[in-house]
């Protein structure tokens, strides 16, 4: 299948549910027969940005290089997803501007219930003073100001977040979804 790529950025604060949303888009498109790559956060500090920090300088780096990988893959007709916090608004749109097919994903639920979601306890820790800069308690998360889709996770099951995805796909032309 001839496919167009895309970058579909999933941005919001820990424990939002970037990831959960991400990951059932990837299942449906993937069952659909499309090539979907997703980059996790978690999954590429591991590897990819493996040494690098949580200061500002360090988040930054960490978000251009997961950048530059979307643009390498999206250029060359993947679906990359990526599921990031990225928490500075002026670097994702120093990304948005290097990848020309890029769709701004806002996961957007409030810091209470973040909190209470904590299922890795590093709120827990944050609010303990045993995390330093953790994005929501002592470093700022900077929301898009006008993202191309938003999940309200606190008001909608995750099945609607991720067919608001998909159908704002569809309809930029990513995608068709004939048959959902």
């Amino acid at each position: 299948m001839k496919q167009r790529g895309v970058t579909v950025w999933f941005t919001g604060l820990p424990a939002a549910g970037k990831t959960t949303i991400s990951q059932g888009v990837e299942r449906e498109l993937r069952s659909r027969g499309y090539s979907v790559e997703l980059l996790d956060g978690d999954i590429v500090r591991q590897y990819l940005t493996k040494g690098l920090g949580y200061s500002k300088e360090d988040r930054e780096e960490n978000i251009r290089r997961i950048g530059f990988v979307a643009q390498l893959l999206t250029r060359n007709g993947v679906i990359v997803l990526v599921a990031v916090i990225s928490p500075y608004r002026e670097i994702r749109e120093e990304v948005k501007k290097r990848i020309r097919d890029f769709i701004e994903v806002y996961v957007n639920a409030p810091l209470e219930v973040c909190e209470q979601r904590d299922p890795k306890g590093l709120y827990k820790k944050a609010r303990a003073g045993e995390l330093r800069n953790f994005t929501g308690i002592d470093d700022p998360y900077e929301p898009p100001l006008h993202p191309d889709v938003e999940c309200r996770t606190a008001e909608e099951t995750v099945e609607d977040s991720i067919q608001k995805v998909l159908q704002y796909m569809e309809a930029s032309g990513y995608i068709l979804l004939a048959g959902m």
